[in-house]
């Protein structure tokens, strides 16, 4: 009896096994595809969603800096009296949209500008700023239980976020509500 080398007895060779052929078992081949269309078909609504996830981030984001710095321009006001000559409202406006009171730099906020700050107090009017912003609110001597207290106000009125990525067709923006700080103002 000859013995072949690297063959065992039943004919197969050492180190392979039956189902280690070079052909594919014929229900494999039909199959071969179905993966990558499957992600296909799952990869584009995922997409879609992550897109969604990161503008609603970014929206989140946004609404946080507008909030803080009409903070930081109402607490600027809040130590000056309006009938001071160097009242900073114009440095109140630069420092809501730009972070500080030069103007210089970036805006915080894509989409916002000096014009959308509303800065009401004691001595505003409606031809200072939009009546509808400054309208039925009382800046002046406002009774409290221990005596009264002058108020400032600033607010952003008109801001809309825009999406990189649209959701749907119809929603491209996002409109926000007015964005206000009011703070107790030095008598």
């Amino acid at each position: 009896m000859i013995r072949r080398k690297n063959v065992t007895k039943s004919g197969t060779k050492i180190g392979t096994s039956r189902l280690s052929s070079s052909r594919m078992p014929r229900r494999m081949c039909y199959r071969s595809g179905a993966v990558a269309v499957e992600l296909a078909v799952l990869l584009i609504p995922l997409l879609i969603l992550l897109g969604g996830s990161v503008d609603i981030a970014r929206s989140m984001y946004y609404y946080s800096a507008l909030v803080k710095s009409v903070r930081d321009a109402t607490r600027l006001l809040s130590q000056h009296t309006p009938t001071d000559p160097g009242y900073p409202a114009a440095a109140a406006r630069c420092l809501a949209v730009h972070g500080n009171e030069g103007c210089t730099g970036p805006k915080l906020v894509e989409g916002l500008d000096t014009g959308m700050v509303v800065i009401c107090d004691r001595i505003s009017s409606p031809s200072a700023s939009p009546s509808v912003a400054c309208a039925g609110g009382a800046y002046a001597d406002v009774g409290t239980g221990s005596g009264t207290i002058n108020l400032v106000q600033v607010r952003v009125v008109g801001y809309t976020f825009r999406f990189l990525v649209p959701i749907l067709p119809a929603v491209t923006d996002i409109p926000f509500a007015d964005v206000s700080s009011t703070m107790r103002q030095v008598l």
